[in-house]
């Protein structure tokens, strides 16, 4: 399926799907203009004021519950809006400035940062291509090559796109003949991205210019190439607006935007996305439909090869997954979860798409299948394993052929290519191995390495373990714990407990460098497996949605007792922390168990479970969470709604809620009414502070200098509220 589309879209909610929501009738008493101005709160023991934040006399009528919502002016991109941003964040610097140690963070920091960072290479028109950060740049450079051994020499470099590296790639995909490149690009961390087309011969643009591109991918066809995209917004709030009536077109090279030709729409279901696909062979452009971002989606097809064909269902109902791996021939190989929790392979006939006529290729397992590739005439299929990698190969009639050798229990990306390669490379990490790249030859079954990671940071000095814990209603749950050898477990050691849980989407070990900081520090860094994830399928994910959402909180206050009951930590010093779907998890974990935490991190975060479903693409959420609309899903929503819970005189733990402007994924309203609610009633003693970072957006694309500092600043945090200096005589603690 266009192997060769590279979409750099970067993690947090998934929002690739959409949901038709009834709308409430509410009742409210507007946007009153009449503003109760509150007096400054101060902490006397942080010595800290906070900016005072207006409230306003608006109600909103649940089911004949009246919620006030006192912040609603907050939801609005406006200077009034921008000026609070600018006095949270002068009250939130001044406080981390005063920090003395900070700078010793970033400092060190920046030097273990300063390493090569590569990706798998992948072959197009005859040439190997492959993503290089030198180690500090803002954005990965492409680089072109004639053959492996050949001198490799800049293809394209998104650092040039901007002077502050805010302008990302999201997406560069060949065309069949790799004559062209159709380039995508995002401003601000923003999920809107424009196309570009470039001429891969003379590395030029034309004069193609795409705009308003959402929840895409370039797919070529013949001169052009298929996308998908909204109508142009209203004026003025363009980053929290609906997103309604996603719509498929195809673009010839060549043409204004103006000319593209609509392939699909559907004006009777305006919460609904499409995206749209060409098999490698392009004779067929599959339409995946979704109604929501937990993965359920209905499959079209139109043949290609037939002038006179339309647009025909396989799928033609939201109950299972499906995604189309390739075609042979006239037959679509999908792996779906329908009437198979952990995935299975099956061949099916688009012209008799009835389950009863399906092949099975590969069955279902005891293993979650997550990805499958087809080269050189093999099936590559990824499974977890208590949510680590294993690698089993097949024959195209789906009979066992062998099992790909990995090094250690990590996690396992790649096996790009086409069915004509005979060679294909994968990436491996863990929490300790530095993401490595190898070779795997598909006719004889050899992996041999490729590209070792080189880092600044003694990686054998530290250990990783799984261990698995009883969560409040008796389920076992997997939760891998890193840490240096020979640790005493003696109460004291600083944690850092990290989870997601939701959205079908899986926690596996990977490595990451700024946790490298927090390891050879002495700290903890724990990461339990929710409910909600996809590391046990589709039974796992559905325990923790709507209404079992309580059971991801409740595993995720599990994790933090396992880790405090055996002494790798105390309460004093432990830090929860999650962003997106995990901002609201630990948004629930601070308000349900203010005294379980020291410290807590919730990143763009859902904090309004009410409204969430308002803005943008939101209302794709509603499958895993519930509506507010919905009577019992709002008593529901209602019991755990972080910015709902907060209660008058609670101290808190220090909470630093970390949000961008350009958040247009969750809207950085959430994480803006969340902290005037915690500001105005939370207890004092410990900060309640917000970092708003400033054209960047959901986490996609953000450049290198601000995830340093936003590390340095995190870590600073931290460390400060637990009564702990990391440089312990190279600075003091202030």
């Amino acid at each position: 399926m266009k192997k060769s589309t590279v979409l750099l879209l970067a993690g947090g909610i998934t929002a690739m799907s959409a949901c038709k929501s009834t709308q409430t009738e509410t009742t409210a008493t507007g946007m009153n203009t009449k503003t109760t101005t509150e007096a400054a709160v101060a902490t006397a023991e942080t010595e800290l004021t906070y900016p005072n934040t207006k409230k306003v006399d608006h109600v909103e009528n649940y089911h004949g519950k009246q919620i006030p919502d006192p912040y609603r002016w907050l939801e609005t991109h406006n200077d009034e809006v921008d000026q609070w941003i600018k006095a949270q964040n002068e009250v939130t610097q001044e406080y981390l400035g005063d920090i003395d140690f900070r700078d010793n963070i970033k400092a060190r920091l920046t030097e273990i940062w300063n390493y090569p960072k590569y990706g798998a290479p992948f072959k197009e028109g005859g040439k190997y291509y492959f993503y290089k950060n030198d180690g500090l740049q803002n954005q990965s450079v492409l680089y072109v090559q004639e053959t492996l051994e050949s001198e490799p020499k800049v293809f394209f470099d998104p650092n040039k796109l901007s002077s502050d590296g805010t302008v990302a790639l999201t997406a560069f995909s060949f065309s069949k003949d790799a004559k062209h490149v159709a380039v995508g690009t995002s401003s601000g961390g923003s999920d809107w991205n424009t196309y570009q087309v470039m001429d891969v011969a003379t590395g030029k643009m034309l004069n193609d210019k795409l705009e308003w591109v959402k929840f895409s991918g370039p797919s070529w066809y013949k001169d052009g190439f298929f996308y998908s995209r909204y109508d142009a917004p209203t004026e003025g709030n363009k980053l929290a607006n609906k997103n309604e009536y996603h719509k498929v077109y195809y673009h010839k090279i060549g043409t204004p935007q103006s000319q593209d030709k609509l392939i699909h729409e559907d004006k009777a279901h305006a919460l609904r996305n499409f995206y749209g696909q060409t098999t490698d062979d392009e004779r067929f452009l599959i339409l995946n439909a979704s109604e929501g971002a937990s993965g359920a989606n209905a499959l079209y097809y139109k043949d290609l090869t037939d002038p006179k064909s339309t647009i025909k269902p396989i799928v033609d109902n939201f109950e299972s997954e499906y995604n189309v791996v390739d075609n042979f021939g006239d037959k679509l190989l999908v792996m779906t979860n329908k009437n198979a929790p952990r995935y299975r392979l099956v061949m099916i006939d688009p012209k008799k798409p009835q389950e009863a006529n399906w092949k099975v290729i590969v069955p279902e397992s005891a293993n979650v299948m997550q990805s499958v590739s087809t080269v050189g005439g093999r099936i590559i299929a990824s499974y977890m394993k208590d949510a680590t990698s294993q690698v089993v190969v097949y024959d195209q009639n789906g009979k066992q052929l062998n099992t790909v050798e990995l090094p250690t229990l990590g996690t396992v990306s790649g096996f790009g290519g086409d069915q004509k390669d005979k060679e294909t490379f994968f990436t491996f990490t863990s929490f300790t191995y530095p993401p490595t790249i190898y070779r795997y030859d598909v006719p004889n079954n050899k992996v041999s390495l490729f590209r070792k990671t080189e880092v600044n940071v003694d990686t054998e000095a530290f250990e990783t373990k799984q261990v698995f814990y009883t969560s409040k209603d008796g389920t076992k749950v997997p939760m891998f714990i890193v840490h240096k050898k020979g640790l005493k477990l003696d109460g004291t050691n600083p944690t850092y407990l990290y989870a997601y849980g939701g959205f079908n989407i899986s926690m596996t070990p990977s490595f990451s460098i700024a946790n490298m900081l927090w390891l050879e520090n002495g700290g903890v860094y724990a990461m339990p497996n929710l409910r909600g994830g996809g590391e046990y399928g589709e039974d796992w994910h559905k325990a923790g949605m709507t209404p079992n959402k309580q059971n991801v909180f409740d595993d995720f206050i599990g994790a933090a007792e396992y880790l405090i009951n055996q002494k790798y930590t105390s309460s004093e010093r432990l830090a929860v922390a999650g962003g997106s779907n995990g901002g609201l998890l630990v948004g629930a974990f601070m308000t349900q168990r203010p005294e379980l935490a020291k410290v807590a991190l919730p990143a763009v975060g859902v904090m309004d479970m009410l409204r969430f479903h308002k803005f943008t693409i939101g209302w794709a959420w509603v499958p895993e969470y519930g509506s507010s609309d919905d009577a019992a899903q709002f008593e529901n929503l209602y019991k755990f709604s972080p910015l709902h819970n907060i209660k008058e005189g609670v101290k808190y733990p220090a909470t630093l809620v970390k949000t961008a402007d350009h958040d247009d994924r969750v809207v950085p309203a959430h994480s803006f009414k969340f902290i005037s609610e915690l500001q105005a009633k939370g207890a004092p003693g410990n900060p309640y502070l917000i970092r708003v970072d400033v054209r960047a957006g959901h986490g996609a694309g953000k450049p290198t200098s601000l995830v340093i500092q936003e590390y340095a600043d995190t870590y600073a945090f931290i460390y400060k509220n637990m009564g702990v200096n990391p440089y312990e005589g190279e600075a003091q603690n202030k």
